[in-house]
């Protein structure tokens, strides 16, 4: 039986299929459906220190190959979360990561710090392409300098890992890594969604509220490719890739091209039990490659003249 256990520092995750933050709400919603113990790792919607009803509708468009969404991080609040969401996901036995957002590093600092009071939670995924209003309306990913001094910040107050999650929307995401990197991060987490929109032909307006919003979905699969590729050749960190995977196949492209594991996400509005079907298929590969571990697979594309 080949082996899909993997390891980011000293956390072991059955699986490296992990589902994505946004796309499968706080699990409990996916519980009739997934058998969740299938899955390497849930990582939640994105925490804020108070709730947010998010953006007015519309706030999602389906494309021909993908889909636009500016949810605005809509989530209940980490008080809400460690009352009525963090009990559920305790009784699971699946490593739980809790992805958190702001609009300043001490709103991201305030939710780690409520956080650190809580069992159960083996990291948290730094949503590092929400507005720092702080930095004047950029990005925390987007500037090296500040990818670094927020994920230093976070590493500064916590063991469990760390893993900033990068915009794909700059020039070097590799510079970017590596700045999260040598803030102390135990991993990335890329690509998150690209800038994007869609218009209504008929009555002349944006088909989303806020205009432009993050894509997401299969037509962004080759360029997820081409920036985990990048940074997996900038850090030592495990990178874990994100971006269009609808099956195994999808997966095991990412492996290739230097991801240590993968997350699934428009998937799941398609099939909420992507992340278990992907794990299946990729081992029934492994044994038919004839390969014991998923780590043989990790980085081992192969270029001419490299």
């Amino acid at each position: 039986m080949s082996n899909l256990r993997i390891k980011i520092r000293d956390v072991e995750f059955p699986t490296p299929i992990f589902v994505a933050s946004g796309t499968f709400g706080y699990g409990q919603e996916a519980a009739d459906l997934v058998d969740l113990t299938g899955l390497g790792a849930i990582i939640t919607k994105s925490i804020g220190a108070e709730p947010r009803i998010g953006n007015p509708p519309p706030r999602l468009f389906e494309t021909a190959a993908g889909l636009l969404n500016s949810i605005g991080l809509q989530n209940v609040g980490v008080q809400n979360f460690v009352t009525e969401k963090l009990p559920f996901l305790r009784t699971l036995g699946v490593p739980i990561i809790v992805n958190i957002a702001g609009r300043s590093l001490d709103e991201y600092v305030t939710v780690a710090r409520k956080l650190e009071e809580q069992g159960g939670i083996v990291g948290y995924e730094l949503n590092f392409s929400c507005p720092n209003v702080k930095e004047g309306g950029l990005e925390f990913s987007q500037k090296a300098e500040i990818t670094e001094r927020a994920t230093r910040q976070i590493r500064g107050i916590t063991k469990r890992l760390v893993i900033p999650k990068l915009t794909p929307n700059v020039t070097r995401v590799g510079d970017i890594a590596h700045a999260a990197e040598a803030g102390g991060a135990d991993a990335v987490s890329l690509i998150n969604t690209l800038t994007g929109m869609a218009v209504d032909i008929e009555t002349w307006r944006p088909r989303i509220n806020t205009v432009v919003g993050g894509y997401s979905g299969p037509a962004i699969k080759p360029v997820a490719l081409a920036k985990v590729y990048e940074t997996s050749r900038a850090v030592e960190i495990p990178v874990i890739g994100i971006g269009g995977i609808m099956n195994w196949q999808d997966a095991v492209e990412f492996f290739l091209v230097g991801a240590s594991a993968v997350q699934i996400g428009t998937a799941n509005f398609v099939d909420p039990r992507t992340g278990v079907t992907v794990a299946d298929g990729l081992r029934e590969y492994l044994m038919a490659r004839q390969l014991g571990d998923v780590g043989e697979l990790v980085g081992q594309i192969k270029i001419d003249g490299a």
